[in-house]
């Protein structure tokens, strides 16, 4: 077989002209080989195994990390509550905040992961305060949100050749947090912060 520009001969099936793909698919790559049917039960979004992979890969790549697959995983989230017709119930909340205290958000994160993941929280109804509110709930609630609120506020200080700034990123920012007005969380000192 004759090499490419490279030198590197490519694996092709017989008589295809299609590159293999590698079947060494990771166990923690879980949210990339696996598509969130947005009817699915609520349940396998809240498995400890994706969270576990998403801190993995966290961890991982360090400050390299861009936060893609946990946006992808919020993205998952409000699929749930937009096929359900409806944000997520107190129950449910709950359910997800117990996962969500070790969902870490930091300022190497790209523009566009911070903004999806905000919208689509928000979008679910991640933040909403339901009536009575648990503390647990509650503390979980403000440390996501601050954490969100501070990384985007570190990067739409970066200089416009260092941005990855995009108009529906802008977009959704600014729906999210009109929406999160509306829910009552314009009383916190980041959001007031984040606002300016």
């Amino acid at each position: 077989m004759p090499q490419s520009d490279h030198g590197i001969i490519p694996r092709t099936a017989p008589g295809r002209n299609e590159f293999y793909r590698s079947s060494g698919t990771r166990s923690s790559q879980y949210l990339q080989r696996r598509t969130v049917n947005p009817a699915q039960d609520f349940n396998a979004l809240i498995k400890q195994e994706v969270m576990d992979d998403l801190v993995s890969k966290s961890h991982h790549f360090g400050h390299r990390y861009d936060g893609r697959n946990h946006g992808q995983y919020a993205s998952s989230i409000k699929k749930y509550s937009s096929a359900a017709k409806r944000p997520l119930n107190r129950t449910e909340q709950s359910q997800l905040m117990r996962l969500l205290h070790n969902f870490t958000v930091t300022r190497s994160w790209n523009w566009r992961s911070l903004t999806t993941t905000l919208h689509s929280f928000t979008s679910a109804g991640v933040f909403t305060p339901h009536k009575p509110m648990d503390e647990r709930v509650q503390l979980t609630q403000v440390a996501l949100l601050s954490t969100l609120l501070d990384a985007i506020i570190f990067n739409s200080n970066q200089k416009p050749e260092a941005s990855d700034i995009g108009a529906q990123e802008i977009a959704n920012l600014l729906w999210a947090m009109a929406k999160l007005v509306d829910n009552g969380q314009v009383q916190t000192p980041e959001f007031k912060k984040a606002v300016v």
